[in-house]
């Protein structure tokens, strides 16, 4: 049985056909040569066999139906294993974190929870709610960073510009994104409901700024809240690249808007890994509050303080990641149209994924990454 050399590829030959050229007496099709580039990216700490991770990035980029790669980092037991970018990307390109940026923020409220300016299980200090009766008054912080504040935030809309996510960053809000999103009563007791919310991350980011400074200046919130962060975060962990944005009232836009090299991204999430602490030994967030980070919320099993955790769900709820296929204590940051930082403690690996895969093409391209993961065995 003989079939054109197009139809054996690997890409498009579904199993039972193999096994049906095997019982034909014929040989499985051979893979075609690693590129130069292929080879390239992988480095001599891979920590897996050279080919097989050479061979499972190079489909990251190049498989139909992933949508467009642009950049891979992986790290493993806390070396660069390989790295790979797309054209007109490299290693020196910023790239911009949208919903990633919602777990830097969260560290930066443990650092001040563990600074003693904040406490996780008080009412947010929330200046707008603090009105005799206003029953937002019940919310803590530790419900905004689990998203169970009970505000009426829809992250998505149809027609978009109805989401209020849409509406905080580009229309009515987006001079003071902060008092936009404080602004919106209930729709959920406190702390029932998980309901996924940029406008909440931007509310944790005013909480922030609130607590590092007196000033309602703008100038003043933006340096407090980014000086803290050079000082206490970035720069300990070598993120030279990092640059978070600010709307018009000095708030740091901490749901989406922070720009980073790959290479930094996969800096955070080794930190993450070592649960707090900098390359250098030095521990940048008690290792508590990175636990408390990947424990699952009581109103959702996949989700701890802003960060997407790999656990299996009921049926029907939608799966961001692959339990699967990978130990339920990985944990991953996720930005809008498949930025992903995966971090597998377990396996001692970090793996970076850029670029631009819209909602049909992020299920298989995660399959992908999985694929990835796998060559590194659980420790």
């Amino acid at each position: 049985m003989t079939l054109p050399a197009a139809v054996l590829n690997r890409a498009i030959l579904p199993a039972p056909v193999l096994l049906l050229l095997a019982a034909c007496g014929s040989p499985p099709p051979a893979e075609a040569p690693l590129t130069e580039a292929a080879l390239a990216a992988v480095t001599d700490d891979a920590g897996a066999p050279r080919d097989q991770l050479a061979r499972q990035i190079d489909d990251l980029f190049t498989l139909p139906g992933l949508g467009e790669t642009r950049a891979v980092v992986v790290m493993a037991n806390g070396k660069l294993a390989a790295e790979r970018y797309g054209e007109g990307y490299d290693k020196d390109t910023r790239f911009v974190s949208w919903s990633m940026a919602k777990t830097v923020t969260a560290v930066l409220i443990g650092m001040l929870v563990a600074d003693g300016k904040l406490a996780l299980d008080a009412p947010a200090p929330v200046p707008l709610w603090q009105r005799p009766g206003d029953p937002r008054a019940e919310i803590t912080l530790r419900q905004l960073l689990q998203m169970r504040s009970g505000l009426r935030h829809t992250e998505a809309g149809d027609p978009p510009y109805e989401s209020a996510e849409v509406r905080m960053l580009f229309l009515d809000g987006r001079d003071d994104m902060a008092k936009w999103a404080e602004e919106q009563p209930l729709e959920a007791e406190p702390g029932k409901q998980f309901e996924y919310s940029s406008n909440t991350t931007v509310i944790l980011a005013d909480i922030a700024a609130r607590a590092l400074t007196t000033s309602n200046k703008p100038e003043a919130r933006r340096k407090a809240v980014a000086d803290y962060l050079r000082i206490r975060l970035f720069g300990p962990l070598g993120m030279t690249s990092m640059v978070p944005e600010f709307d018009a009232s000095g708030t740091l836009i901490g749901g989406s808007l922070m720009h980073a090299t790959a290479r930094d991204w996969a800096k955070f999430g080794e930190f993450l890994r070592l649960k707090g602490r900098a390359p250098g030994g030095e521990q940048l967030v008690p290792v508590r509050w990175v636990e408390a980070m990947v424990t699952p919320s009581p109103a959702r099993a996949n989700y701890g303080f802003q960060i997407w955790l790999n656990r299996p769900l009921a049926q029907g709820e939608d799966q961001p990641l692959f339990p699967d296929r990978a130990p339920e204590s990985l944990f991953s940051l996720i930005g809008h149209m498949g930025q992903y930082v995966l971090v597998s403690p377990e396996q001692r690996v970090t793996l970076v994924r850029l670029g631009h895969s819209d909602s049909a093409e992020r299920p298989p391209m995660l399959q992908q990454a999985a694929d990835v993961l796998e060559l590194y065995p659980e420790r």
